[in-house]
């Protein structure tokens, strides 16, 4: 199935991603999610197997391929049950883009080359207190004063960064508005850099979250991503591949709720025959599976469109909606059929249900999604 997207190549590194996470990280999931962290020689492990490098070139010890090698590895590690776990191990390709896109080489050796290697944690500082989606307010400053910047501000929702070695950094060094931005990284052992307070969430509890205080930060002025003004665009360039990556993630958290309900339905009986023989059932998981299926080939469309190098801004914004409109359904529909079972912590659909809920904010809103839909067609 889906011969057009996967080769065979494809499919030997998917039993290879399954089968790292059977060994390395089912078994011990339960326990992460309660402690809301994982250990950080995960990223060593996940490196040494490469996964932490695809899509980045060889010479900074990535692994080179196509988009659809990412969506396999989201894919397969989404079955850990634990999309906070999959986040806080992928921070890396929401920091790490900008510094391979704007970065020169000697920036991508010394940030991006331990980040692969799994030696360093790397974030991406945009969310503000006060700017969210409306990414050109943001307020933190940067001032130039000799070889380097005084960083003064916050940022929040940050993932990883409670405990990110290097953070990429939306900072404004220019006047209002979006042509004020620029990109700096700021290594966490810097002075005045704090990690201000660990935000517990409702989900994604193996991923660690935080709030980031800047005061008088003097980093370095060698660590400006490309010029000073160009972050906005280093920023938006690097928002396709993390809506996608977000509609993908929507849509194999639906596929496994499908699955789990699947299996429950087969197994529980109610009035002397399993749920399965009720015709509200099937209906009901009929109509889950069809969700998920066109979700999943939609995001597979624009994956192929984004890899053969069309513009796809319209097309992924939709697919990041509606890959999480079906998400919400799926786990809703899935903790329904489960009963009091689908409730309780003791059932993936559960953490599930929770895990789903950000991925519809992060990234960007549905309401976001719906404005540049909304420009691209010309409404």
């Amino acid at each position: 199935m889906y011969e057009e997207y996967f080769t065979e190549e494809h499919q030997i590194f998917r039993a290879s991603v399954r089968k790292f996470v059977e060994k390395e990280i089912s078994p011990h999931i339960d326990r992460w999610e309660d402690e809301e962290s994982f250990p950080v020689e995960l990223y060593r492990r996940c490196a040494a197997e490469g996964f932490l490098g695809i899509g980045y070139p060889e010479a900074y010890g990535g692994t080179p391929c196509d988009r659809f090698m990412s969506i396999v590895y989201t894919e397969e590690m989404i079955r850990s049950g634990s999309v906070g776990l999959v986040a806080g191990l992928g921070s890396l390709n929401i920091a790490m883009p900008p510094v391979l896109h704007l970065g020169t080489e000697a920036q991508k050796q010394r940030f991006l080359v331990p980040v692969l290697k799994g030696a360093k944690i790397a974030a991406l500082g945009i969310t503000e207190p006060d700017a969210g989606s409306d990414v050109a307010n943001i307020r933190t400053r940067a001032l130039r004063d000799g070889d380097h910047y005084i960083v003064n501000g916050a940022k929040t929702f940050i993932t990883s960064g409670c405990r990110a070695n290097l953070l990429t950094a939306a900072v404004r060094t220019g006047e209002a508005g979006h042509k004020g931005i620029s990109l700096l990284v700021i290594d966490s052992a810097t002075p005045g850099f704090s990690v201000a307070k660990k935000i517990r969430k409702m989900g994604w509890n193996a991923s660690d979250t935080a709030e980031l205080a800047f005061v008088d930060c003097r980093v370095p002025a060698e660590n400006l991503l490309g010029n000073e003004g160009q972050g906005f665009y280093g920023i938006m360039a690097n928002f396709q591949g993390e809506r996608l990556g977000l509609a993908v993630m929507a849509h194999a958290v639906a596929a496994l709720a499908l699955e789990k309900s699947i299996c429950y339905a087969k197994n529980r009986e109610a009035f002397g025959r399993p749920l399965s023989g009720f015709q509200v059932t099937r209906h009901k998981l009929v109509d889950m599976a069809t969700q998920v299926e066109v979700a999943r080939e939609f995001n597979y469309r624009i994956a192929a469109r984004m890899e053969a190098g069309k513009d796809s801004v319209k097309e992924v914004s939709m697919a990041k909606n509606f890959a999480c409109q079906v998400c919400d359904k799926v786990v809703y529909d899935a903790v329904q059929l489960h009963g009091g079972y689908g409730y309780a912590r003791e059932t993936l659909v559960e953490r599930l249900y929770r895990d789903s809920r950000i991925l519809s904010i992060g990234g960007g809103t549905t309401e976001i999604m719906k404005e540049i839909i909304g420009k691209a067609t010309q409404l």
